[in-house]
């Protein structure tokens, strides 16, 4: 090979090869995280134990709901409580509600409503129209006994995708 004919065939090589990396690079991948709507189990605690003689403290149950789709709404199709037992304590939405993009929206537990228990929870049902970023779900709790305060937070898992 002649040095014209090797410069050539290695730019070609380089070509192919340039071409090889940037063909995959513009298809487009799926996003991960996207769907168009879950039923998401949410803990939320009306009480922890603490001490030897498992002494409780009472505690706020907040369910934080977060539209993190910058571009879609979501509706919030239910928002039900439920007690360690598994027994329905109360539904939250007497209807859909909807959250615009970059929206939330929260459900207080009071303190002094100890229904819940320890194993209280939600089970929280959401839809969209298109598939739409996860919304967020968490539960946070908080509370105090004297002096002393709590506050954590628990994250929703997804147990049905749309």
């Amino acid at each position: 090979m002649n040095l014209l004919t090797r410069s050539g065939f290695f730019f070609i090589m380089c070509l192919v090869t340039l071409l090889g990396l940037l063909i995959p690079a513009t298809q487009a991948a799926p996003l991960e995280g996207l769907s168009k709507g879950q039923l998401v189990y949410v803990p939320v605690y009306s009480h922890v134990y603490y001490g030897d003689y498992e002494r409780k403290i009472l505690l706020t149950g907040i369910l934080s709901l977060r539209n993190t789709d910058p571009t879609h709404a979501i509706t919030i199709v239910k928002a039900d409580y439920y007690d360690s037992d598994g027994k329905l304590i109360k539904s939250y939405l007497p209807q859909p509600i909807t959250l615009k993009p970059m929206a939330s929206t929260r459900f207080v537990v009071k303190e002094s409503d100890t229904k819940g228990g320890s194993g209280a929870n939600f089970l929280v049902q959401w839809r969209a129209e298109t598939a739409v970023n996860e919304p967020i779900m968490e539960g946070v709790m908080i509370g105090a006994a004297g002096q002393q305060g709590i506050s954590f937070t628990s994250r929703g898992k997804a147990l049905r995708n749309k």
